[in-house]
């Protein structure tokens, strides 16, 4: 069976490319190129300060891609996605900053391209694989007929937050041979194997760096306010703020403040104390079922708002093509714009855009 390998230049997808051909598969490796022929003014010194997987150091991830290909003797290709990278990834990050919400773009590039455009392109350009693959977290498996996306075995690595807009059509067509283990263990495997990206660092976010420099609007200046309206400062725009953020409000308050929420309409950022930040409920849009074509019943879920946290209890309903989703505990930070994923155990359930909290 041949397997295409989506190939970063980092040491989780080398290592998947190990583990796929030592079990007997033969392997491909393939990089999708994203960055295009931008040209941002004033991060030529500041990205190399972060590791993203979106920046102008593509080429030096590609070649080291290209490398670690030839370490394990693996055919390797790259292939220009940039276009349709815009299209889909960018566009909506955009669109969902301006509109005072903190998007998630990785969600959509992992459903949209990564695991869309990457392997129907290399399909496009005559290479043939059955499978394709990747270096994420987290376990795909058949049952009843259906194919299941399930949690990594290592809770703080687990990466299905970020899988969930997948289809079953998709799942039918993938590997994610990394979900039985852990970071270390990970990287053990390269150092055996003498590869070059055996200690390289992680990609930690989506950009390399400032959002504005993405978003490319000028400052609209507006008011920094309490939760009755009493203007405390200005902001040169919604979007330079995220939900739950204490740092850099330029605000003197007797205890700290945090942002609650952005108000595109008054072009308000509302600030608070931190016993305002906490909520427990939230309604989601845009829902994807994933592992079941339904909420299961008399079974006790959970939930997760952001990639980092450990599955909270809840009560979900599925209504009016909504999600609504009742935490057992008070949440910190609830962001519209950002996801809420549904387990069963282990099992991904469904997942949606966050659109109100309450």
């Amino acid at each position: 069976m041949k397997v295409l390998v989506g190939m970063s230049g980092g040491v989780d997808s080398t290592v998947t490319a190990i583990l796929l051909k030592e079990a007997g598969y033969d392997v491909i490796g393939a990089t999708m190129a994203i960055w295009g022929d931008r040209n941002i003014k004033g991060i030529a010194q500041d990205h190399k300060k972060k590791n993203a997987c979106f920046g102008p150091d593509e080429k030096e991830d590609i070649e080291s891609a290209k490398k670690v290909a030839a370490e394990i003797g693996v055919p390797y290709h790259v292939f220009n996605c940039a276009k349709e990278y815009d299209e889909v990834v960018l566009k909506y990050f955009k669109s969902e900053y301006l509109k005072g919400k903190t998007p998630n773009p990785c969600v959509y590039c992992n459903a949209l391209i990564k695991f869309g455009v990457l392997p129907h392109i290399a399909r496009m350009n005559g290479v043939a694989f059955d499978k394709f693959a990747t270096g994420h977290y987290a376990k795909v498996e058949e049952q009843n007929g259906r194919y299941v996306l399930k949690r990594g075995i290592n809770p703080h690595k687990d990466q299905s937050y970020f899988l969930y807009k997948l289809t079953q059509e998709q799942l039918a067509n993938i590997i994610l041979p990394l979900g039985n283990y852990n970071k270390e263990q990970i990287r053990d495997i390269a150092q055996k194997h003498g590869l070059s990206v055996a200690d390289k660092h992680d990609s930690q976010d989506f950009y390399c760096g400032d959002y504005n420099e993405l978003l490319e609007v000028e400052n609209k200046k507006g008011n920094i306010v309490d939760t009755n309206g009493k203007i405390l400062g200005e902001h040169e725009g919604i979007w330079n703020y995220t939900i739950g953020q204490r740092k850099g409000l330029g605000i003197s308050s007797t205890e700290p403040l945090y942002v609650l929420s952005l108000n595109k309409d008054t072009n308000e950022v509302v600030v608070g104390f931190k016993d305002k930040t906490f909520k427990k409920s939230l309604t989601a849009v845009d829902i994807n079922f994933v592992s079941y074509d339904k909420l299961p019943k008399d079974k006790q879920l959970s939930a997760k708002i952001r990639s980092t946290q450990q599955p909270q209890s809840v009560c979900a309903e599925f209504k009016d093509n909504k999600l609504i989703v009742e935490f057992d505990e008070w949440q910190k930070s609830i962001a519209p714009g950002q996801s809420v994923v549904i387990y069963d155990d282990d099992i991904v359930v469904a997942g949606g855009i966050i659109d109100t909290v309450e």
